[in-house]
């Protein structure tokens, strides 16, 4: 029995050997390519929600390819800036068409609500 169970292991450590070093000239398994950046951001025209979600960052072995990711934020970000920049020129050509009247000027109405105040009235001019 001693004999059986040494000529097992002997075949099974062989053969775990064999297979985690290989089995000669020819390879287990094929350098893989590294993923590109299938499906970029447009360039033709402004990035959208759809453009945003349907984003997938190729994988790297310690996590995403910086270059893609730095790539990506950088175009997102100008973009972003882009709109911003336009939004602030659209509000400041609507606060300058609005005139004092919806501007927030003396002809816009009354000011702001006190809330602080009580609502029953001041009880010195007679009103409680």
């Amino acid at each position: 029995m001693f004999w059986f169970l040494l000529i097992t292991m002997v075949v099974v450590v062989a053969a775990v050997t064999l297979a985690v070093v290989g089995g000669g000239d020819s390879e287990v398994l094929p350098d893989v390519a590294p993923e590109q950046l299938v499906d970029p951001l447009p360039v033709a025209r402004p990035v959208d929600r759809a453009d945003v979600e349907a984003l997938r960052l190729p994988v790297a072995v310690r996590g995403y390819r910086m270059e893609d990711v730095d790539d990506v934020l950088v175009r997102l970000g100008a973009e972003l800036a882009e709109r911003d920049a336009r939004i602030a020129e659209l509000e400041d050509a609507l606060a300058g068409a609005a005139g004092p009247g919806l501007g927030g000027g003396p002809a816009a109405g009354p000011g702001p609500v006190d809330f602080t105040k009580d609502v029953a009235g001041d009880p010195e001019d007679g009103r409680a």
